[in-house]
């Protein structure tokens, strides 16, 4: 049986992927993981693969165990591993409470290594992984410190990653998309000094094509639009403080005080 995997498929970039997927891939099903099993099942409708709702909140440290189980018994072969699960917070470091931070980390960075390494052993050559990183991943980003963090290790990784499984003809990418309009931001906006001026969204249609395009191309990062991707370039010569510094300028926050 093939399969894809995909998780955060609930809403946002995951279900997007789960639409995009399934007109572009034969698979005999797509397992589906987020906490909204509704949700989850509400996805039938609009894709001609079954559904697989696989309803589990990625923070727990049980959640891996639950999802390898389920492979070990089932046995499918995983042409495609999405993790587009994770959540921020538009806030000073400060101000919120340290278990914000925790499910942050756990659902970006350990769910992610956790989900990819029960996977991994069903993959075989030809088989693809994409890992939902962040515009936001290329620079240190204040006010929206943790999340960046988080995001630059899934760059990271996912690079490395897509190095060592060459041999096995496993193909990775960090997809690192500028804002997305999503429901990221009803979650991650918060009622604090920091202005959240964002200037403009992509559509989460335009991200995931440009990713599955990029994928094909053999690229292991995925950044849609042209302008997005020179000032992506750009990062890799101008000064992290100089970049925070326009980046904080735009949010409005005088730093000095």
């Amino acid at each position: 049986m093939k399969i894809a995997v995909i998780t955060g498929a609930s809403s946002g970039m995951g279900k997007q992927f789960v639409l995009a997927l399934d007109k572009s891939f034969s698979y005999d099903e797509i397992w589906v993981i987020a906490r909204r099993e509704e949700r989850l099942k509400a996805l039938q409708s609009d894709v001609k693969a079954r559904i697989r709702a696989v309803p589990m909140d990625l923070t727990d440290e049980a959640a891996a165990e639950r999802l390898a189980s389920v492979l070990k018994e089932t046995q499918p072969e995983i042409k495609t591993l999405v993790n587009a699960s994770g959540y921020g917070k538009f806030d000073e470091f400060a101000n919120l409470p340290l278990e914000v931070y925790d499910d942050m980390i756990d659902l970006n960075v350990k769910a992610y290594v956790a989900v990819t390494y029960v996977c991994l052993p069903y993959m075989k050559k030809g088989s693809e992984i994409y890992q939902l990183a962040s515009y936001s991943a290329f620079i240190p980003v204040p006010y929206i410190n943790i999340y960046a963090a988080t995001k630059a290790f899934v760059l990271s990784f996912s690079r490395a990653l897509n190095v060592e499984l060459k041999d096995r003809g496993i193909k990775v990418i960090a997809v690192c998309p500028y804002w997305v309009k999503t429901e990221f931001f009803d979650r991650a906006v918060t009622e604090n000094k920091v202005v959240n001026r964002i200037d403009r969204y992509h559509e989460p249609e335009k991200v995931v094509a440009r990713a599955l395009r990029d994928m094909k191309r053999g690229k292991d990062v995925s950044v849609v639009g042209a302008s997005d991707r020179f000032r992506a370039f750009f990062m890799k010569v101008l000064p992290h403080r100089f970049a925070m510094k326009i980046w904080v300028k735009q949010q409005k926050k005088n730093t000095d005080k």
